[in-house]
């Protein structure tokens, strides 16, 4: 894919994070669902790494190869017109060096955007240092900036998903790590596993950024979002 096509493609894909109305960004496991998802009018589309993987018959949780997960999403964005931005899950590595790696096939995958973890496992103990977080995104931001495409990063903490800690300061340590990653240079943050909608707007007061949320059937409704 043209490098000045998805420089161009991130950027409207950044600027729908801005309003004026919500972003619903549906999610793809294949060429069929995306181009199913293009067809309703959705102006871009996400890949599912919990469909990809179960599509191809493994686990959630990085069971697939980072080669396997993009040879998808390659397909997914040079077969729909909108922009495509990639669940990477957390990076498929743990140093700089691993994410500047991810980042650069993602780019030459022809995606515009990548969701990152911060957990690398099954539990709490598998969370990733905040510190050590915020360098892999500072990575992701440099190298794909470097090579023509600065890519949507949608900076992912699992606290209230997993969960993580004690629930009395679930919201605290939520705000204090996308606040770190917003600060770092993601695009978007993402805090799923909250449903409440109090807590959907205290968090938004909180963190001053895009804030993403997974839906759920106890979720608030897209209008009241």
């Amino acid at each position: 894919m043209d490098v000045r096509i998805q420089a161009e493609k991130a950027e409207r894909f950044r600027k729908l994070h801005g309003g004026p109305n919500i972003l619903a960004l549906p999610n793809a496991w294949d060429v069929a669902s995306a181009r199913i998802l293009e067809e309703a009018r959705y102006p871009a589309i996400a890949t599912s790494s919990a469909g990809v993987a179960f599509s191809l018959g493994y686990p959630d949780g990085q069971r697939v190869s980072r080669d396997q997960m993009l040879e998808v999403v390659g397909r997914i964005a040079h077969a729909v017109r909108v922009p495509v931005t990639a669940d990477m899950e957390a990076g498929y590595g743990t140093t700089v060096k691993d994410m500047e790696e991810t980042a650069k096939a993602v780019i030459a995958a022809g995606a515009i955007g990548m969701n990152l973890e911060d957990v690398t496992g099954d539990d709490e103990s598998s969370q990733v240092d905040t510190e050590q977080q915020v360098e892999k995104i500072r990575a992701i931001r440099a190298i794909s900036s470097s090579h023509g495409v600065s890519l949507v990063l949608n900076a992912r903490t699992d606290i209230y998903l997993m969960p993580i800690g004690e629930a009395t300061t679930r919201f605290e340590r939520t705000v204090e790590r996308l606040r770190a990653y917003r600060q770092a240079g993601a695009t978007c943050v993402f805090a799923p596993g909250v449903s409440d909608r109090d807590t959907i707007a205290e968090l938004v007061k909180a963190i001053a950024a895009p804030l993403n949320i997974l839906i759920s059937p106890n979720c608030p409704s897209l209008t009241e979002l």
